[in-house]
């Protein structure tokens, strides 16, 4: 539950717990901490409005430590989050019926059956509050560096939105529901998912996610590389469970003549020409803006009446998953994918050499 070496976040609590939270170490002393950007970002995590989970959490973030002034001090920052809407109740069939599609069965074994299950316990993306607020902190780093972080809904489905780099910021009331830029894919997105809950079932779903102003070598080569550190964080969002840099998938398919980018000269020094060229190479950034598709998969749990295990009398057992849940990812992962991005970045920075000074 650690992400980063420079500076590293580690993530605790569980989904029905008294709190989650972050423990952020290496962030540089001098830091202004915006309490009203803190507050809009964790806030930007719960779109949806009737399209999503019913649980509602005001995500108040307080920090405990590492900050003086309004200033982090350059010692560990601790933030809370309180659970407030927690419900319990709806998870007393575990453990002894474990939920299709959920991490129970292998988290109580490897725990020796000693795991908060409720919700996800902390397998949860409940997590993520504390993943968000964490990155916010680095936010500073991103406008310092010049860099930038920006995602959205990419498909639901079989509904695909343009490309990131043709569409304007997302504003308004169909923004704030689905998290989509297309205004025409976002209309069918939202068709598709009220679908979807009324036929209690769930969807799945991916976010694009575009990072532009990385400097020309920028990064780490092999395994701290800029799409390494990428992909091993935003793999661990849970439900995710495909990326794609750049071409993607069609670069297996494409010829080297096809692929390879041009080196072109322009104002701001060496970069690569082309239709969406890469934007790194060797772990370390071209000049170019990096593409990268998160996929999700359907969430879990869904109203529907499923077969599971019964792990008490060894048979298979019918089990409708009660509570409150989201019937699609990607709208709410993108602030999720926005942050991840935002703390391997801060992180690759720092250790790059970046200072406050």
């Amino acid at each position: 539950m650690r992400l980063g070496n420079s500076i590293s976040v580690t993530l605790f609590g569980e989904s029905h717990g008294l709190v989650v939270g972050a423990l952020v170490e290496g962030i540089p002393a001098g830091i202004e901490i915006d309490a009203e950007s803190l507050a809009e970002d964790l806030s930007n995590r719960k779109p949806g409005g009737q399209l999503a989970s019913k649980r509602k959490e005001d995500d108040e973030c307080h920090i405990l430590s590492g900050v003086n002034d309004g200033l982090t001090t350059g010692w560990p920052v601790l933030l809370i989050i309180a659970n407030k809407d927690a419900r319990a109740s709806d998870y007393s069939f575990l453990p002894n019926h474990p939920r299709p599609g959920h991490a129970d069965l292998p988290e109580l074994v490897r725990s020796k059956g000693h795991s908060d299950l409720r919700g996800g316990g902390s397998n949860s993306a409940r997590l993520t509050a504390g993943l968000v607020a964490a990155a916010n902190l680095c936010r500073p780093i991103e406008a310092n560096a010049d860099w930038q972080v920006e995602a959205h809904v990419h498909s639901i489905g079989d509904v695909t939105a343009d490309g990131i780099e043709r569409l304007a910021v997302g504003e308004g009331e169909l923004w704030d529901s689905i998290r989509c830029r297309d205004s025409i894919a976002a209309e069918k997105m939202i068709t598709l998912v009220k679908q979807m809950r009324s036929e209690s079932d769930s969807i799945g779903s991916s976010v694009e996610l575009r990072i532009s102003g990385l400097p020309l070598g920028f990064g780490e080569p092999w395994y701290d590389g800029i799409e390494p550190a990428l992909a091993k964080a935003l793999m661990a969002i849970p439900a995710a469970r495909a990326i794609e840099f750049g071409r993607g998938l069609n670069a297996s398919k494409m010829r080297g003549s096809e692929h390879n980018d041009t080196w072109t000269s322009t104002v701001d020094g060496p970069k690569p020409d082309g239709s969406r060229p890469d934007g790194a190479l060797g772990g370390m950034a071209t000049g170019g803006d990096i593409f990268v598709k998160i996929h999700f998969k359907p969430p879990s749990s869904i109203a529907q009446s499923q077969k599971t295990l019964n792990l008490e009398s060894g048979d298979t057992e019918e089990l409708v998953v009660a509570g409150r849940h989201d019937p699609v990812i990607a709208p709410r992962a993108v602030a999720v994918v926005e942050a991840t991005a935002r703390l391997v970045l801060a992180d690759l920075s720092v250790k790059g050499g970046w200072s406050n000074e």
